[in-house]
């Protein structure tokens, strides 16, 4: 899965970062290592020099083994002196066999060696008389004091990289919400607001992108409007000459037994052609007031109570109502029901079944029928403006004017809600309509 622009700049921050300060790091740690290390061994080996000359005076004493106690620098420092009469130690005990022998046997010498355990430095010195000085100086506390740096170095650069995710998050946010914004207002657009616009920019290199998405947005809601207008225009000039064609095929239809079997079948087909001509006006004075008007402010509805309404003015359905409130726009879910209910008596005989259920924050409300049913790669299409012939499978011969369904969705979404269609059993469709309960 390819991450989004958002997170590649975080983690690209992050990571340059964590490359940056490890770097800084490793350096640091390397020369604060090296540098406390060297002291140490200077100031062993300056101590060192310090015990030889003193051993060298009392070698052939019988105060050797007091003087070397006295000259360790601690619990686990230890002094080794080989000479021809013996071995004389001093300090924590050493087993001899554990010291590097070319050190021993070939002094001067340093060595990082770890005794029982323990890390030392060891330090040999020729003494006159063919005798080896070798002193173990602990290193512990200087291990103990390069872990802890390397603790916090380590920590610092994993910090640093934290930091650098978290300004890469906010440089990137702040850099992409310009995009945002465009997103946001390119698909409210798309949604049907045409008039949602990109704020004033103050970044030159914005300001002209937002000012050519503005205009096109406005030119694209004038033309919009323009449409509805001529729509709503076109209407209302042929509601008055289509009143007349109605009312002249009412008063034919009452005098059908004058006349014969092919002017009757004239009339009829005739008189259809004007009812489908008349609704397809209705619904086309329906979109474009959709399109030219703002909503309405919206009210509590008990949409239980609307649909016993509108189903008290029309043929006997059978209902299924749970008592459910929502906010809307009285007249538009008025005609979303009706749409749906004449779209199940001219394609599927009748409704057999509206029901209103909540569930969780919604509100759904299905309007059921006992017809073909519609294909599963129709189901989007039939709620397109004109889509008529995708109902070809409908029963009776009235394909409607192909604006009902999609007056439905428009009405539907301007509620923030969704509709669709889906296959019940065992025959049937079953048209759902859900909104945000009140």
């Amino acid at each position: 899965m390819k991450l989004s622009l958002h997170w590649r700049l975080t983690l690209a921050f992050g990571f340059g970062l964590l490359v940056v300060t490890s770097a800084l790091a490793f350096a640091t740690w390397n020369l604060a290592s090296g540098y406390m290390l060297r002291q140490r061994e200077a100031s062993a080996l300056r101590q060192a020099e310090v015990n030889v000359r003193l051993v060298e005076r009392s070698l052939s004493s019988p105060g050797l083994d007091e003087l070397l106690t006295g000259l360790t620098t601690g619990p686990d420092s230890s002094i080794v002196v080989f000479s021809p009469d013996g071995l004389v130690a001093a300090g924590r005990a050493v087993d001899p066999a554990a010291l590097p022998s070319a050190l021993v046997e070939r002094p001067p010498g340093r060595a990082r060696i770890t005794v029982d355990g323990l890390p030392v430095l060891a330090v040999a010195r020729p003494v006159a008389g063919h005798s080896v000085y070798v002193e173990l100086f602990p290193l512990q506390q200087l291990n103990r004091t390069f872990a802890f740096l390397g603790a916090v170095l380590s920590g610092g650069a994993i910090a640093a990289a934290l930091l650098g995710a978290a300004l890469g998050s906010w440089a990137s946010k702040r850099a992409l919400k310009p995009l945002a914004e465009l997103n946001s207002a390119a698909g409210r657009i798309a949604g049907g607001d045409l008039r949602a616009r990109l704020p004033d920019q103050d970044d030159p290199d914005l300001a002209a992108l937002a000012a050519k998405f503005n205009s096109t947005a406005s030119a694209l809601e004038q033309r919009a409007l323009r449409d509805a207008r001529f729509a709503s225009d076109v209407s209302h000039e042929l509601r008055s000459p289509l009143t007349t064609m109605v009312n002249a095929g009412a008063v034919l239809r009452r005098r059908r037994e004058h006349l014969n079997g092919t002017a009757d079948t004239a009339l009829e087909l005739l008189t259809s052609e004007v009812d489908r001509f008349a609704r397809m006006v209705v619904d086309l004075l329906e979109i474009s007031r959709a399109d030219q008007t703002d909503d309405p402010p919206l009210e509590e509805i008990a949409l239980d109570a609307l649909v016993r309404n509108v189903v008290a003015t029309r043929e006997e359905v059978p209902l299924d109502l749970e008592p459910a409130v929502v906010l809307g726009d009285r007249r538009r879910l008025d005609r979303v029901l009706t749409n749906l209910l004449d779209n199940a008596d001219r394609h599927a005989g009748g409704a057999v079944l509206v029901s209103v259920r909540r569930i969780g924050e919604h509100v759904r409300l299905a309007v059921e029928d006992a017809g073909p049913g519609v294909p599963e790669s129709l189901r989007e299409e039939i709620f397109e403006r004109f889509a008529r012939g995708v109902m070809a499978g409908s029963r009776g011969d009235d394909m409607g004017s192909g604006l009902g369904l999609a007056l439905v969705r428009e009405h539907v979404h301007r509620h923030g809600g969704q509709v669709w269609v889906e296959n019940r059993a065992p025959a049937g469709s079953r048209f759902v309509v859900e909104l945000p309960s009140g």
